[in-house]
Parts: C-alpha cells; sequence; structure tokens
C-alpha cells in the first residue's frame, strides 16, 4: 500500500493528527516557557517560577484531544458518536487539570508576599487561611463544573432531563437532609474564613489538649498536638463549642510560672534573681514581667511568674526555663525556703 493510499484511510487521518497534535502540544509548551523567560521582568519572577513548578508535568493535553475532535466531526460526521463522546470528556478533564495548576499558581505566588517567619504573623496567618480556603473552594466548584458538563455530554442523559426537573423538588429534599451535616459544615468555613475566630498555626486549647491549627479544610480541621498527635475535628467544632485561642489577637503569649514556698522565701530577693534569669534567656521578648504572691495557704504561699514571649512555642521554652532556674536558686541559696511542714508536740507531764 503506497504513502498516498494510506493517507487516504479515514483512521489512519485522524491517528497521524492526533499525534501530530500531540507532538504541537509538546513544542507548544516548549515555547510559552521559552518566551516568558526571554521577556519577563524581574517582577514577573515569582509569577514564572510558579507557573514552572505547577505545570512543569503538563503538556496542554486540551490540544491534541481538541484536534482529534474536530478530525473525528470532519471524517465521521454521523458515525462514532461514542468515540466522540469519549474524547469530549478527555477535553474537559484536560482543561480542568489545567485550571486547577493555574488556581495553585495563583495561590504560590500570593504565598509569597507574606513572610510567615516574622514573630508577630497574625496578618499573614489571616491572610493564608482565607486563601487555603477560597483556593479549595474554588477547586470543589472547577470540579463540579467540569463534571456537569461530562455528563452533559451523553444523551442518555440529557433524555432522562425532563425527568431529573419533575422529581427536582422531592430529590432537593432528600438530599438536602442527607447533605445537611456537610453544608453545615462548608458554612461554617466559610464564616471561619472570613470572621477568622482561628488562623493557619493559631495556638489552642480544645478537648483539654494544647496544639497548633494545621489545617482548615472545607469540612474539618487538623490541630497538631504538642506531642505530635493530630486532633481532627469537624469545622463546626470552632464556631458551636467554646476553645481557647492565646493568638487571636496576637502572637504574643503571656506565660505564667508557679512556685510554691514556704512563708520564710525572700520574695525581694526571688525578684531579683527572676529579673536576671528573664535577661539570660533568649525566648523573653523585654516586655513585661511580674512576680507577685498570688495567693496564701495554711502550709505555704502561691508565687506567680509572668513573662511575655513572641509565641507559644517560646512562652513554653521560657516558662520551663524559668522555673528550673528558680528552683535551682531557690535550692542553692534558700533551702529553707522550700515547703516545709511544721508541728508542735505539746508533752504533758
Amino acid at each position: 500500500m503506497s504513502w498516498n493510499e494510506l493517507i487516504q484511510l479515514s483512521y489512519f487521518r485522524v491517528a497521524l493528527v492526533s499525534i501530530i497534535a500531540f507532538i504541537g502540544a509538546i513544542i507548544i509548551r516548549w515555547a510559552f516557557f521559552k518566551i516568558i523567560n526571554r521577556y519577563a521582568e524581574n517582577d514577573d519572577l515569582l509569577f514564572i517560577q510558579a507557573l514552572k513548578n505547577r505545570l512543569n508535568n503538563s503538556i496542554f493535553l486540551f490540544i491534541p484531544f481538541v484536534a482529534m475532535r474536530i478530525i473525528l466531526d470532519v471524517e465521521y460526521p454521523d458515525q462514532l458518536g461514542w468515540l466522540k463522546s469519549c474524547v469530549e470528556i478527555l477535553v474537559v478533564v484536560s482543561i480542568t487539570i489545567l485550571i486547577i495548576k493555574l488556581i495553585y499558581v495563583i495561590q504560590d505566588v500570593l504565598f509569597e508576599q507574606f513572610d510567615m517567619n516574622k514573630d508577630d504573623n497574625i496578618k499573614e496567618r489571616k491572610a493564608l487561611t482565607q486563601i487555603i480556603f477560597i483556593r479549595k473552594l474554588v477547586i470543589v466548584v472547577v470540579a463540579l463544573i467540569a463534571m456537569a458538563i461530562v455528563l452533559l455530554s451523553f444523551d442518555s442523559v440529557r433524555k432522562y432531563g425532563a425527568t431529573i426537573l419533575t422529581s427536582a423538588g422531592v430529590a432537593g429534599i432528600i438530599v438536602g437532609f442527607a447533605a445537611q451535616k456537610t453544608l453545615s459544615n462548608l458554612l461554617a468555613g466559610i464564616q471561619i474564613a472570613f470572621t477568622q475566630p482561628i488562623r493557619i498555626d493559631d495556638a489552642v486549647v480544645v478537648e483539654d489538649e494544647w496544639g497548633w491549627i494545621e489545617e482548615i479544610n472545607l469540612t474539618y480541621v487538623v490541630v497538631r498536638i504538642w506531642d505530635l498527635r493530630r486532633l481532627v475535628l469537624p469545622i463546626t467544632y470552632f464556631t458551636e463549642t467554646p476553645f481557647q485561642n492565646w493568638t487571636k489577637s496576637s502572637s504574643q503569649i503571656l506565660g505564667a510560672t508557679i512556685l510554691y514556698l514556704d512563708y520564710t522565701t525572700p520574695i525581694d530577693k526571688l525578684r531579683e534573681e527572676f529579673d536576671k534569669i528573664l535577661e539570660r534567656s533568649e525566648h523573653w521578648d523585654k516586655d513585661k514581667k511580674s512576680l507577685q504572691v498570688t495567693d496564701a495557704s495554711e502550709k505555704t504561699i502561691k508565687v506567680r511568674m509572668l513573662m511575655t514571649a513572641r509565641n507559644s512555642p517560646e512562652a513554653w521554652d521560657l516558662r520551663c526555663f524559668v522555673r528550673e532556674e528558680m528552683v535551682k536558686y531557690i535550692q542553692k541559696n534558700h533551702p529553707e525556703s522550700l515547703p516545709t511542714f511544721r508541728a508542735n508536740i505539746n508533752e504533758k507531764s
């Protein structure tokens, strides 16, 4: 069979055009990055790097699929409907994947605008929480739209459209009851994203556990406990249940350390040593400090030491450091100040 005769075969032409389109997609991708690298300015480098990272494995597959769909319409206008539908689905899926990758590109560019390594990063964590939630919500919407387009590409679905619309009222009620919890979680997620009772990396106390907000998803929140466990809670928990947020208005934390000592304790000397200990610590932010006797029982006095730190992890380390150093100081210099139990014994003759 000669080349000209082979060209006349419809199936061969479809396959040939598809292969050419596939190669063309690779060339277009290469040319795309070549052009933006050549004409990019310094301000655009961040966006270009995000494109490279996210589109690295993408070769614009929708291009060969679109070309295949066009050639099928030309060669088989009234035939191979099932193949055309499959190609249409591939076009929708490939474009959807590309759109989702571009959404991640936008997220990456926005992330770079915020410095999460700052000591006081409240604004950054607030923006990060909103960006992540909106990204997840947009991806869900894009996926649902793509799924709807795929389903509508089948004639069987369109034929039963009238039946679906007729029963929409009953179906809506059933779906509404079935998805009530999911919808409430989704609405709670939207509320949290914008009212912000919690943000990414907030220090919180929930279910008698202390940790940090690690993930805020559409329907649940992951809390990283201090001992590296993960506590997973429905997102409605944070709109319906009281909890502690230690970094709601500022990342600065006021830490407290308690000592129970004897009534003979020299408070002034204790206060002087407390100041010296804080000066030696790299965790104290040099903002606030206080040592006070806050209570007294029949046996001991309660000495509370307050000090501020830049964030919750440093506050924890600072509290432990101050407690250890104060105990060492008292043991060495004022051992009589340690809790002592006294008893008076009266002997009767």
